[in-house]
């Protein structure tokens, strides 16, 4: 790791850790790093929100996406890394079962949102779970060989930055059909997106080395689990009030759609 305010190398240091120009960032009580300082703040609480948190831990928990996070984790085990990073973890559903595909390796796992890693934190004690900005994180140059980033914007540069040599990033995002009645349901007219517009961000000296896809229905028959998916999505806050409600009342059957590219550094 290293001092968001000066990339001087971090050590432990009593319950924290230090770099060599005094700069100390003390752990919580929860275990977790916050090394994301004020002044990188854009907002007073940044990130998702306790709600926002609770409902997708919830959905999550459920198992509604533990196909997705299976296939996640045998990707990721497949690449044999030393060690890991989890860019935008949110409240660490998909990072534990990354960390237990590779209990050998070096995991790290960040988000902005503090809500979000307070509670991520206690499902892996044993990785190093930071708050942190994914546009400054605080790790060295060339210190990981797997990036992972589930459902999250991503800062390419500062992915680039961090990858080794024959490392890459494993990025899972939503197609076209993702919940794609769920949507024509909120709106009158459902936009269609370029599922592969992503492509066109890749550093140069990176290269899309493998891409497949997952797909399946799944029922939502409680209106807790509907109104947990809208919570977690940003359809939450799109939709009106009145189009919300009515998913909530109503059982919904989705599609499920996702896919899974590795791009690896050449």
């Amino acid at each position: 790791m290293i001092c968001p305010l000066c990339a001087a190398a971090l050590v432990a240091a009593d319950n924290g850790v230090a770099c060599a120009a005094g700069h100390r960032f003390d752990r919580a009580r929860q275990g977790y790093l916050n090394l994301l300082p004020v002044q990188h703040k854009n907002s007073r609480d940044p990130g998702d929100n306790q709600a926002m948190v609770e409902a997708r831990r919830r959905f999550l928990e459920a198992g509604h996406y533990a196909p997705i996070a299976k296939r996640l984790a045998e990707l990721a085990a497949e690449r044999k890394p030393a060690a890991w990073l989890d860019i935008g973890c949110g409240e660490g559903y998909y990072t534990a079962q990354i960390a237990e595909a590779l209990p050998q390796a070096d995991g790290y796992a960040l988000d902005i949102s503090r809500e979000a890693v307070k509670r991520a934190c206690k499902r892996a004690p044993q990785l190093s779970w930071l708050v942190a900005s994914m546009a400054r994180i605080p790790l060295a140059d060339a210190s990981c060989q797997v990036l992972a980033s589930v459902f999250s914007p991503l800062d390419w540069s500062e992915a680039r930055r961090l990858l080794s040599a024959g490392g890459g990033l494993l990025r899972v995002g939503p197609t076209r059909e993702h919940l794609i009645e769920l949507r024509a349901r909120l709106y009158d007219e459902v936009r269609a997106y370029d599922d592969e517009k992503h492509l066109s961000l890749i550093p140069a000296d990176m290269r899309l080395a493998h891409s497949e896809t997952l797909s399946f229905s799944l029922a939502l028959s409680s209106p807790e689990a509907r109104a947990d998916l809208l919570a977690m999505t940003p359809h939450g806050w799109r939709a009106s009030a009145e189009r919300r409600a009515a998913v909530i009342e109503q059982p919904l059957e989705v599609t499920v759609a996702v896919r899974y590219d590795w791009f690896q550094l050449n």
